[in-house]
């Protein structure tokens, strides 16, 4: 008798970051601890720590082409996350591999800027990023910031009915789902917005009085794919993502590494 099992796995596309708090390290830790196997392609590697991004070193895409190639004749991809792009040439390289892929969740974690301001993808991809990508994807997760610049707006959402419109514009500009997070907001609670099949859910959890914040967007998105590759639903697994991105961020809170934004603590309870 075989006892054999197979690996979930999830694919992240994205850049390195050596202080491993975001980035490719980010999401292969979450990755694990959702309970499957992570691969990578890296389109970028950067120079960084918790103080910020000092610098960028964008990979060709016939680099990024091999690496998924290699990785794909192989190895089953039961979903994908992407995040940091860096470059249009990148942006278009990814969205055509992923047509290989037929039926696999995607989610596209939209990745413009770093936490303190540097570009990382340039502005005038941003319409290639939602005619190529956001077609092909089954979730997009901007932060209220990157929803306002993705939509030709001057400051982000600050009502719901705000949020809900600029999700609204996202959807009808390609994207399938859409999920605006909302740690940037004002206030004491964090209000994430997904739109999902015409229907608004909205979660609620106050925020954690905490600077430990580095790669709490790559941790969410890869949290979430992780959850579809698992064969969850939609709703749920925003859900679950969620619940676990707090987790993480809670036990992060309780450590110290560097002198800026530290880390999450992927491996909460352990």
């Amino acid at each position: 008798m075989n006892l054999q099992r197979e690996y979930t796995t999830v694919l992240s596309i994205a850049g390195s970051d050596g202080s491993g708090g975001a980035g490719i390290q980010a999401d292969l830790k979450t990755i694990a601890a959702s309970g499957c196997y992570g691969l990578s392609v890296i389109t970028a590697v950067t120079a960084q720590n918790t103080l910020g991004v000092g610098a960028a070193h964008q990979l060709p895409a016939g680099f990024i082409k091999a690496q998924f190639m290699t990785i794909a004749e192989d190895i089953r991809i039961d979903s994908v996350k992407i995040g940091m792009l860096g470059s249009t040439e990148a942006a278009e390289t990814v969205s055509e591999l992923l047509k290989m892929l037929d039926g696999v969740p995607v989610v596209l974690d939209t990745v413009l800027r770093s936490t303190g301001g540097k570009s990382l993808f340039p502005a005038s991809g941003k319409s290639t990023m939602k005619q190529l990508l956001f077609p092909i994807a089954t979730l997009v997760t901007p932060n209220l910031l990157e929803a306002a610049m993705l939509t030709g707006k001057e400051r982000k959402p600050a009502s719901r009915d705000e949020v809900e419109g600029t999700a609204l514009e996202l959807h009808r500009s390609g994207a399938r789902s859409v999920l605006v997070k909302g740690g940037h907001g004002e206030g004491s609670e964090c209000l994430d917005c997904l739109l999902h099949e015409g229907r608004f859910h909205w979660f609620s959890n106050r925020k954690i009085d905490t600077q430990n914040t580095h790669g709490t967007g790559c941790t969410l998105s890869s949290a979430i794919a992780s959850q579809l590759a698992l064969g969850v639903e939609m709703v749920d697994a925003v859900a679950t993502g969620i619940a676990y991105t707090r987790a993480a961020i809670l036990e992060g809170s309780r450590w110290r590494l560097g002198h800026g934004h530290g880390p999450l603590h992927h491996f909460p309870g352990r």
